[in-house]
């Protein structure tokens, strides 16, 4: 039974489709010589608690270390004509930069180093905004490289990409481990937040996580807020997606953080079969990500802690477990990416985003803040269309040892599929 238990949350987070059965890349991060012609960059900056890899291809393991890892990466992504709005194009060997995404460099850099890069480079831009981005479960350090750059490009939010990532193994069954590591790194994102409110240079921030990425982002924040009396008042947009996060956790996280917060944007969906299996796992508690905000006590406790909540149930997919609906609808990213490029918020009526947002997701109820469009571009970025390809096989193979397992031990496991 206790094999069933590791299987069936990772069964639940296979919906991420952060990895694939064949076909899942690889060696993604030798650099090329250049990107194509009309092509695009992203240059992302990494701050990781992962140990290094020897192979300068991975560069990063899903190992934790006792140290704080950095590195520089540049991404050359190819003209869009060329590619499909919310997939990765991951590099063949050799790499085709004129259809795949493409590293131009990976370069580590010890901790005066990042500080002084990251400076630097924000010094040379207009808008002094910094995008933080916490990935989910079962992800490698490539994987979290290359789905950033994308969640940058396709959203075209106006922001320096910072990827915090975690050490997660990347293995479908090491839900546990990967779960662990999410706790082991969250004083590391609080120096990191701590680190970027105090850089002069920075005006704004906004964070944004997915899945088990929140866990590591709640925590936190919690943590900043009580070390400072309140989170930094430059973080100004926290934005949670599918959140694999018990409700009365979240409840307990978000009110020791204070009445000082910035603005929560939450992203739901009450049919997401992959949290509704992790909820089984937990005990039956339902995670935040799968809640119905209209219902008691939810509304109440939602309107309390002035949480501005996204309400996806409506939209159709065809993932089968209701995750990743976000990869369905492209669209939706080139519509809010150009109102954040504007510098205006959903809701302020300019241009009514805000009711063809409504429309698109069809019955949603839907309180934005500013920037929380970003939030929709991060499930899209965190999938490509060979994983997703795999998913119906995947879960039938999954499906068949959980059943086994559970018959092994005298017990039904009752998961839908």
């Amino acid at each position: 039974m206790r094999v069933a238990l590791r299987v069936l949350p990772a069964l639940g987070c296979i919906a991420l489709l952060l990895a694939g059965c064949g076909g899942r890349p690889e060696d993604t991060l030798l650099p090329v010589a250049a990107g194509a012609p009309g092509g695009s960059t992203v240059d992302l900056l990494v701050a990781t608690t992962r140990a290094p890899d020897a192979n300068p291809a991975r560069m990063y393991t899903g190992e934790r270390d006792q140290a704080f890892n950095f590195a520089d990466i540049k991404m050359a992504i190819p003209p869009d004509g060329a590619r499909t709005v919310g997939e990765v194009q991951w590099p063949s060997q050799p790499p085709n930069p004129a259809r795949e995404f493409v590293v131009l460099k990976a370069q580590r850099l010890d901790e005066k180093q990042a500080l002084r890069t990251f400076h630097d480079r924000l010094t040379r831009t207009s808008h002094r905004r910094v995008l933080v981005f916490v990935h989910g479960y079962n992800t490698r350090f490539g994987e979290a490289v290359f789905r950033l750059a994308q969640i940058a490009h396709d959203s075209k939010v106006d922001a320096l990409p910072v990827l915090f990532t975690w050490p997660s193994r990347g293995r479908l069954l090491a839900y546990t481990y990967d779960r662990e590591s999410a706790n082991y790194s969250r004083d590391a994102l609080e120096q990191v937040l701590q680190g970027l409110a105090r850089d002069p240079a920075v005006r704004e921030i906004s964070v944004l996580a997915h899945s088990m990425g929140n866990l590591v982002t709640l925590e936190a924040l919690r943590q900043m807020a009580i070390r400072n009396g309140a989170i930094a008042p430059k973080i100004k947009s926290v934005m949670l997606a599918a959140p694999d996060v018990d409700v009365d956790v979240f409840r307990r996280q978000i009110v020791e953080m204070g009445a000082k917060r910035p603005p929560f944007t939450l992203f739901v969906a009450q049919n997401d079969e992959a949290l509704a299996i992790s909820s089984r796992i937990w005990g039956g508690t339902p995670r935040i990500g799968m809640i119905d905000p209209r219902q008691e006590p939810y509304r109440t406790m939602l309107a309390q802690q002035r949480i501005n909540v996204l309400d996806l149930t409506d939209i159709k997919s065809g993932d089968s477990l209701g995750h990743t609906k976000f990869a369905e609808s492209p669209q939706i990213v080139q519509l809010i990416g150009t109102r954040l490029a504007a510098g205006q918020t959903l809701g302020d009526g300019h241009s009514g985003l805000g009711d063809r947002l409504a429309q698109i997701t069809t019955g949603a109820a839907a309180t934005v803040g500013t920037a929380a469009g970003v939030a929709l571009s991060a499930p899209i970025a965190i999938v490509d269309g060979r994983t997703r390809d795999n998913l119906d096989e995947q879960l039938r193979d999954l499906g068949t040892h959980v059943q086994d397992t559970a018959s092994s031990t005298g017990r039904v496991v009752g998961t839908r599929y």
